[in-house]
């Protein structure tokens, strides 16, 4: 087909409330048909009707002359009314509007272009190493922030750092202590079956104390801070940022990393051992208890074997995680909420965020530890 074949597009304005379209609306009939549109005199704030009854053909290309055209009616606050067009170039027209209106969308920010799934991968790894990066940068700064208070004692603020050891502290005893004797109940009622049948009653103090003392009381108590604490430092300085306190806080001459960030980090340094030792005496006391229930084993005979079985060095291994998974917990969490951009809704996914991280890295340093331990024959 070439365009002598076709009966190029007109419009007519029998009236100046009524445009009548006709012809073939393709990219071989719409040779001068710019020009027709151009020249038309449209009342502004009128009420037009567009007459497509006698249009022959339209194809994408025609359409989206025709809905751009409308458009910019529009725009000048004329009230169009479209009548008499094929069912099949009514839906054509429609998928016109909608493509013209993705294109304004995607001009103005307001929709992304879609991506590949590659593409997907190198953002989302960017995006990764990116707040990594910020990350170490950040924990590069509270190293510094210490210094410069051990240096200067008189910069630490001792009234938030109690206040955070009493609500990261105390306020968690009920449910660290509640969680670590349950899971003492746990590990003694699913060793009992096994240790009862080769006679092995008492060996269930082994199982007990080495499991809750070196690794169980240790991590249930920095999942449970994470979740608790964590998120709450992280939703804390969220807010203030959103609410621009942080930045009232810097135009006054406060430095948020000695008021906000240093005192959680080192209450939980003084909190997280003290609730640990806390969960091991819970766990083991639950323990303790299962045992007497399943095996027969009374308390005495439990606490004679769990003091034979059961090292300082146990002990202390548990005893030493704990500052480190503090450290984790309070910089991540003070890190996310930072880092809280816009509205609410950021709060709350930088929340989650921390609490995610949080409990990730707790669990690899706990990895680690497991490594290390081992290698030095711990």
């Amino acid at each position: 087909m070439n365009s002598s074949q076709v009966t190029p597009a007109a419009v007519d304005q029998s009236t100046p409330q009524e445009l009548a379209l006709s012809g073939s609306w393709t990219v071989w009939g719409m040779g001068a048909i710019g020009a027709q549109l151009d020249a038309l005199t449209v009342p502004v704030r009128a009420e037009i009707i567009v007459n497509g009854t006698r249009i022959d053909a339209l194809d994408t290309g025609g359409a989206w002359v025709l809905q751009s055209f409308i458009d910019r009616l529009r725009d000048k606050g004329i009230k169009l009314t479209i009548s008499g067009l094929r069912l099949q170039f009514t839906k054509l027209l429609e998928v016109a509007a909608q493509a013209a209106e993705d294109q304004t969308k995607l001009q103005s920010g307001e929709l992304t272009p879609p991506t590949s799934r590659l593409e997907n991968l190198g953002r989302n790894a960017k995006s990764t190493f990116d707040q990594i990066v910020a990350l170490l940068g950040f924990v590069g700064e509270c190293a510094v922030g210490f210094a410069v208070s051990v240096a200067h004692p008189a910069r630490i603020r001792w009234r938030p750092i109690l206040y955070n050891i009493r609500s990261a502290g105390f306020d968690a005893l009920p449910i660290v202590g509640l969680l670590s004797f349950l899971l003492g109940i746990v590990v003694a009622y699913q060793g009992a079956d096994q240790l009862r049948q080769y006679g092995a009653n008492i060996f269930v103090a082994d199982l007990v104390g080495l499991s809750m003392l070196r690794e169980f009381a240790p991590l249930i108590t920095a999942i449970i801070i994470a979740g608790r604490s964590g998120s709450a430092y992280a939703a804390q300085i969220g807010t203030m940022s959103v609410t621009e306190e942080i930045d009232a806080m810097r135009t006054l001459g406060i430095v948020p990393m000695d008021l906000l960030v240093l005192p959680k980090i080192l209450a939980l340094l003084v909190a997280m051992p003290l609730l640990t030792v806390f969960a091991d005496v819970l766990g083991v006391f639950g323990g303790m208890i299962m045992s007497r229930a399943q095996l027969g084993v009374g308390f005495g005979e439990f606490l004679d074997r769990f003091v034979k079985a059961v090292s300082v060095t146990a002990y202390l291994v548990g005893i030493c995680k704990a500052p480190v998974f503090a450290v984790i917990i309070a910089v991540v969490g003070c890190f996310q909420g930072f880092r809280t951009k816009g509205g609410a809704d950021s709060v709350g996914r930088q929340t989650t965020r921390s609490v995610v991280q949080s409990i990730f890295l707790v669990i690899v340093a706990d990895a680690l530890f497991s490594v290390a331990f081992s290698a030095l024959d711990l």
